[in-house]
């Protein structure tokens, strides 16, 4: 295997990985409910690509799951412990 004959600089190896930057995401507007969505994707809120539904959306049965999973259980009241005396 070919080894380097001599060590790259710091100012070179820096430079080459100065264009490993993250970009940002184009996101469009949904046409029927105006939220953002990639583009020529179907719209995640109201289900619609290019003016007709496809994918169908259960809104209300979402709502119910995440209430039924943020509402806390019945509160349990801590048992008291019996003391047992010391022989």
């Amino acid at each position: 295997m070919p080894v380097p004959k001599k060590r790259h600089s710091n100012t070179r190896t820096r430079t080459r990985r100065a264009n490993w930057k993250l970009k940002v995401t184009n996101l469009a507007d949904c046409p029927q409910c105006h939220s953002k969505v990639l583009p020529h994707h179907a719209c995640q809120v109201c289900g619609t690509y290019q003016g007709r539904t496809v994918l169908k959306i259960e809104a209300e049965e979402k709502k119910k799951n995440k209430t039924a999973r943020n509402k806390p259980q019945a509160e349990k009241a801590p048992e008291e412990k019996e003391e047992k005396p010391k022989s």
